[in-house]
């Protein structure tokens, strides 16, 4: 039996990258993420593209850290007390510590609140928390959320092309394929391309220049048919972001005003450095009942 909409609530990080009107419209909650410049300590939200990059030419460099557990059992319980079900979508696990944190968080609440691995970061996550709102608002219950979600896991398309290294070996996050695009990158002007194979950082190509790397992306792209959602996401590249919108538009028949461009926060641009440029894509699926 489906619940009434607005019965669950979706909540999500704050790497989701998604914009306040949309986090509004849907009512999706945010879990801050926080990074560090030193001594001092921000809230991910709380720093715009702008203030970040400030305070990274200052010479600071920037560690992350995911919310504590207080600050998503704060959330749940706001919600939790005004009868609503929670269901947190947050960045891979296999990367971050959230997912276990949230879930951590939680068991507090027991049925009330599901935790869901996304798998992803930046508008890979976000496009799933939208998905989901949309479903919870036109009423599907918990379970047809979860399978939801793993349905759109399964087939989220993402890519993202690095300028630079440094940010990305600083975080550990790329140990499996470091050494060899260091190699290449030493003797060529190399462009890695990655992605998420179930929730890791994996190599998905390399190019010998950043444009010939969107190239291939859009390649990677134009082979997913038909899509849902359509987004890039960038670190201080937004002319650049917004050509690859226009070349993504007209390669794939896509609508340009439905593409999301979106600077990435601070979390997400810790460990993607600048000049990053990442695309997601959400194949169409089947409708089920309750959407």
């Amino acid at each position: 039996m489906t619940q009434r909409s607005d019965v669950i609530r979706i909540v999500t990080d704050s790497s989701c990258d998604l914009p306040r009107t949309l986090l509004s419209r849907f009512k999706i909650a945010i879990v801050p993420l926080v990074v560090h410049f030193g001594t001092e300590s921000y809230f991910d939200p709380d720093l715009s593209p702008r203030e970040y990059w400030a305070k990274a030419a200052e010479g600071f460099t920037p560690q992350t850290s995911q919310p504590s557990v207080g600050v998503f059992e704060e959330i749940f319980e706001r919600l939790v007390e005004q009868g609503k079900q929670v269901l947190c979508i947050t960045l891979t696990g296999k990367h971050s510590g959230t997912a276990d944190t949230a879930r951590l968080a939680a068991e507090r609440f027991r049925e009330a609140v599901r935790v869901f691995d996304s798998y992803s970061l930046s508008l890979g996550v976000g496009f799933q928390a939208l998905a989901a709102a949309k479903a919870a608002e036109a009423g599907c219950s918990m379970e047809d959320l979860v399978a939801l979600l793993g349905d759109i896991r399964s087939r989220i398309r993402h890519a993202v092309v690095l300028d630079t290294l440094e940010s990305v070996r600083r975080g550990g996050r790329a140990d499996s394929f470091i050494a060899i695009v260091d190699r290449m990158t030493r003797m060529l002007d190399i462009k890695p391309i990655v992605g998420f194979d179930e929730g890791r950082l994996q190599l998905m190509g390399v190019a010998r220049s950043f444009r010939r790397a969107l190239g291939r992306v859009a390649d990677m792209m134009e082979g997913a048919g038909p899509l849902e959602y359509l987004g890039v996401a960038h670190t201080r590249s937004t002319e650049r972001a917004e050509e690859l919108a226009d070349r993504l538009a007209e390669r794939l028949g896509f609508p340009r005003e439905r593409i999301l461009v979106r600077e990435a926060g601070a979390v997400v641009a810790s460990h993607a450095g600048m000049g990053a440029m990442g695309v997601f894509a959400l194949p169409v699926g089947a409708r089920r009942e309750c959407e």
